[in-house]
């Protein structure tokens, strides 16, 4: 079992190297050659039984458990707690209102352009939203730096993304766990539901907060480099743990705002020199989202493409309209609570913001019991397409436009 269970793991990790190998090869994006080495590990002879590891239960727990408490504290950990501050409102803003904006307006688009009520209910069209809600901005952020762009554009594209993705993935469990017990026929009252999820969204924000601040002290304690990368990681898998499974409350929340009282504690008492030692997260960062697009590339079908593409249109449809009104509705409250932004700045946040690794990560949690698990399975693969292929090579094209 244990033999099986590491050929799995190495081979996996074997296709993500040769996806870094691709890319480089062939001067594409590392998203695309992971894909595409997915694809062709697919069609190689069946080294692992990829189709049982990856559909069965257990991917839920690899999702929730490994890749997303990685990737969200990865991301909080390299935003500047200090630079963050002036535009915590407009990011506030854009991702709680700007989220709830998006999910509905997409799922309204996803369940009135499929028409199939029985096939594509409207708990399936609000899963897609969720799902969809999520940007990845890696590609837009890495031209920007390389342009010139100013410090404040990069941060709040940057801040956005993550507090996006955290209320993102907040919303979709809530989601696959109403539709989880409504095909297991158990059902909440409203007010029960709403209730939970408010105990969730606040144990969690404070949970993060006092293991923030239990990483700091150990950390400043243990002070040492090594020491510091130990904690830190304790701390990533540790507070997300201990929300889900022991305070039962927001584990995403938890480790986002673990990662920035962290990152703020000891940029206050350490000056910074252990806070450097968070390199370290690059390399788990990158062999993780490496391998979520690989096991895109080892689920993705053509009969994906043939049976449900033109699903893939309207999701795709969904998702740019969905995003351009979320944001040119709320973007302009943003005077309001902090800077405003600009309409240039609009456009880059609209386009800009690809969906990726998070979207992938969160549908390929889906179980296979929910019988549209597929149909949304593929819409989303279709978008997460169309952001690498398209909005992500033409994002370089609206930078110089937009700075001329």
């Amino acid at each position: 079992m244990v033999t099986t269970l590491v050929g799995q793991v190495l081979y996996l990790l074997m296709a993500v190297a040769f996806g870094l190998v691709l890319a480089r090869l062939l001067h594409i994006d590392y998203a695309l050659g992971c894909l595409a080495a997915g694809v062709l590990a697919g069609l190689l002879p069946p080294v692992i039984d990829y189709d049982a590891v990856l559909r069965a239960y257990n991917l839920n727990q690899l999702v929730f458990f490994v890749i997303l408490p990685v990737l969200i504290f990865e991301a909080a950990w390299q935003l500047d707690p200090r630079a963050l501050k002036r535009w915590l409102g407009p990011v506030l803003l854009l991702a709680i209102l700007g989220v709830a904006i998006f999910t509905m307006i997409a799922a309204t688009l996803l369940y009135y352009g499929t028409h199939h009520p029985a096939g594509f209910p409207w708990t399936a069209a609000l899963l897609t939203g969720a799902a969809l809600a999520t940007t990845d901005p890696v590609a837009m952020v890495a031209k920007l730096r390389s342009s010139g762009a100013g410090e404040d554009l990069l941060i709040l594209m940057e801040g956005e993304s993550l507090f996006n993705d955290t209320a993102a993935i907040v919303l979709f469990g809530l989601l696959l766990g109403l539709a989880t017990q409504s095909v297991e026929g158990a059902t909440q009252p409203f007010g029960s539901v709403m209730l939970h999820f408010a105990w969730s969204f606040i144990g969690g924000l404070g949970l993060g907060a006092l293991c923030g601040l239990a990483t700091v002290a150990l950390v400043l304690f243990l002070h040492a480099v090594g020491s510091a990368l130990m904690v830190l990681v304790l701390a990533a898998f540790g507070s997300f743990y201990l929300a889900e499974q022991v305070a039962g409350v927001s584990g995403i929340l938890a480790v986002m705002v673990c990662a920035i009282v962290a990152r703020a504690g000891l940029q206050l008492r350490d000056k910074g020199r252990l806070v450097g030692a968070a390199f370290t997260w690059e390399w788990l960062a990158l062999a993780l989202t490496g391998l979520v697009f690989v096991i895109m590339g080892l689920t993705i079908t053509f009969e994906m493409f043939s049976q449900h593409w033109f699903a893939m249109l309207i999701a795709i449809a969904a998702a740019l309209g969905g995003r351009a009104l979320a944001i040119f509705t709320v973007a302009p409250l943003a005077r309001f609570v902090g800077p405003p932004i600009s309409k240039p700045w609009r456009l880059l946040l609209g386009w800009g913001s690809l969906r990726g690794v998070i979207a992938i990560a969160l549908v390929l949690s889906i179980p296979m019991e929910l019988p549209y698990w597929w149909i949304v399975q593929s819409m989303v693969f279709g978008v997460v397409l169309f952001s690498l292929l398209v909005q992500g090579t033409s994002s370089g094209w609206l930078i110089t436009r937009l700075s001329e």
